[in-house]
């Protein structure tokens, strides 16, 4: 027959903050270490792809680490992956060049018209 394990939380439920792992000793005896929960990767907000360049762990472990490995040295960095950055800037530039050109359109049919 198996040998026995003693959980050693108090909580005996099969949840998600209760993982388990059952592991032999050097001694020969099984022993449960708990499982912590799976860290999920911080996503672009543009597109959804998990963000190079910032690690994975647990919400409360950001506070430990330092601003510069929590972003990326960018616009929008730690937020906005980089192909969103630069689809955001050209697509500023297009509108802004379009409003340009439609301004300069207006004035000359202004100037026509007199």
């Amino acid at each position: 027959m198996a040998q026995r394990v003693t959980l050693r939380k108090r909580q005996p439920y099969n949840t998600t903050s209760n993982r388990r792992r059952v592991v032999k000793t050097p001694g020969g005896k099984l022993v449960v270490h708990h499982l912590k929960k799976l860290a999920s990767a911080p996503k672009c907000g543009d597109c959804g792809l998990a963000l190079p360049g910032i690690p994975v762990l647990r919400p409360r472990q950001y506070a430990t680490l330092s601003k510069r490995q929590k972003t990326v040295n960018r616009a929008y960095g730690g937020s906005v992956c980089a192909p969103c950055v630069k689809s955001r800037i050209t697509r500023a530039f297009l509108i802004e060049e379009a409003t340009i050109v439609k301004r300069v359109l207006k004035a000359k049919a202004a100037a026509s018209k007199k």
